[in-house]
């Protein structure tokens, strides 16, 4: 993978699309993988981050994705695997639901990939599989298998549409958004004080989530193993290491600062956890990101066309 920094660059452009919201076309300029994001519709965006489409045009491709929010994930062509942070390997099926992952999780293709992915947010957790999201955090189901055939024809049509992404993206958000339902007022209030908590300090402290639900801690790390797949305490970690991930990545900052700021024991304790949720060094994403941890960080960049934990900022 280790490619240098200079040979994999990378552009994110903002396309007008007459048909729908703004399209984000994020390339790699180099290099064998393609990502194309998709801004979710007005109505969609509480439920549902980014669409996109992600090809990777080698005959064999290795590398690691981030943690990340739940993915649902239909491949038109190709297949591989995904290696999880404690050893387990699981073939991915065409119609993949991957849960919240906690660690930096890696794939290996054997063959050419195309796939249309959707980033989920809890309220389109409930709405695509509705059980406990810490039941499937770090693993993945065959969501066609589980759910109905729904699924399946939704898959169909996208191979049916060849390579018109924009015709898929549109599809993608029609039949998703048939699916979606209101959650009770009293969990969209939750979801919002818990979103607002994790991108709103450097080092998210379960007094200050607390305070502003008036919810125990036990009653939070309940709701949060719900919806999120992890009680708040890991919830914090990731995100603080995603934010710091980003910072270095995007915004060229000091790693080393970003220790000192961010509730870190030392720089050891610092490069470990970003190591253990991003799958590089500080040093790895200063000088020699791979293509998927540019093209995934990129995400940021979309700004408020994305749902806030999509952004990271």
């Amino acid at each position: 993978m280790g490619s240098h920094h200079s040979e994999n660059a990378v552009r994110a452009v903002a396309l007008p699309d007459d048909r729908g919201p703004l399209s984000y076309a994020v390339d790699a300029a180099q290099g064998p993988v393609r990502l194309r994001y998709f801004a979710a519709p007005p109505h969609l965006r509480p439920y549902f981050g980014s669409l996109y489409f992600f090809t990777v045009s080698a005959d064999h491709y290795a590398d690691a994705t981030r943690a990340d929010v739940p993915q649902l994930r239909l491949t038109l062509e190709g297949g591989g695997h995904y290696h999880f942070q404690d050893g387990t390997v699981m073939e991915s099926p065409d119609v993949c639901l991957l849960g919240p992952t906690m660690g930096a999780t890696r794939f290996v293709l054997d063959r050419p990939l195309r796939l249309m992915g959707i980033s989920l947010l809890p309220a389109g957790w409930v709405a695509l599989h509705g059980g406990e999201a810490s039941v499937l955090a770090d693993r993945l189901c065959d969501l066609a298998a589980e759910r109905g055939e729904v699924h399946r024809r939704l898959l169909d049509g996208l191979r049916a549409l060849g390579d018109d992404a924009d015709a898929m993206a549109a599809l993608c958000w029609a039949e998703l958004g048939k699916l979606v339902r209101p959650l009770r007022p009293a969990t969209w209030t939750l979801l919002a004080a818990i979103d607002a908590w994790l991108v709103g300090e450097g080092s998210p402290k379960i007094e200050t989530l607390v305070e502003a639900t008036d919810l125990s801690p036990r009653q939070l790390a309940r709701l949060a193993n719900k919806y999120y797949g992890a009680p708040p305490k890991m919830l914090a970690r990731k995100y603080r290491a995603l934010r710091c991930s980003a910072r270095i990545a995007l915004d060229g900052d000091s790693w080393q600062q970003l220790c000192e700021e961010g509730g870190f024991y030392d720089q050891s304790h610092f490069i470990r956890e970003i190591k253990h949720f991003i799958g590089l060094t500080p040093h790895q994403l200063q000088t020699e990101p791979s293509a998927v941890a540019q093209l995934t960080l990129l995400r940021r960049s979309l700004g408020g066309d994305v749902a806030v934990l999509n952004r990271l900022s």
